[in-house]
């Protein structure tokens, strides 16, 4: 891993987990050519979903942002499992998708994503900057409150 996302990591106090192993019939994460595609992934933390239900029923901004941030530290999981555990060979995230369990009112599903982008952001630096879609969802796997999966470049 990169001393400089390593330390970033840490200056956040963020230590990435064991990359969950997938809940149905599909991989984690699928290297083609120069990109690595990860899979959603939940707002996991210590082996269980951190954040349930619905944002504008029960959930509100911030802890949607938590759900983000969870999930992107877990796609960063993957990531590194993907990659040998070296961060570095990282280029670009290309495209986060983000989807916000939510009622049909609730329309800042781009505030919640802000909590996964932010941080990739902070960890990252340019190569952190990405695309990417925020949308409402009627529900997510195991009642989490967000998913998120990334199309990355890598070297």
């Amino acid at each position: 891993m990169s001393v400089t996302i390593e330390s970033r990591l840490k200056d956040l106090g963020i230590t990435l987990p064991q990359a969950a192993a997938p809940a149905a019939n599909y991989v984690p994460y699928v290297i083609s050519g120069s990109h690595l595609y990860i899979s959603g992934q939940l707002p996991m933390e210590n082996g269980k979903v951190a954040v349930t239900g619905h944002l504008g029923d029960g959930v509100d901004i911030p802890t949607g942002q938590r759900a983000a941030r969870l999930c992107a530290i877990n796609i960063l999981s993957q990531a590194s499992a993907a990659l040998g555990g070296d961060l570095g060979r990282i280029k670009r995230i290309v495209k986060l998708n983000g989807f916000v369990a939510s009622v049909p009112t609730f329309v800042e599903q781009h505030l919640v994503i802000n909590g996964a982008s932010n941080l990739i952001a902070d960890i990252l630096g340019d190569a952190g900057k990405h695309a990417r879609a925020a949308v409402g969802m009627a529900a997510l796997p195991f009642n989490a409150a967000v998913e998120i999966d990334a199309v990355i470049e890598i070297v």
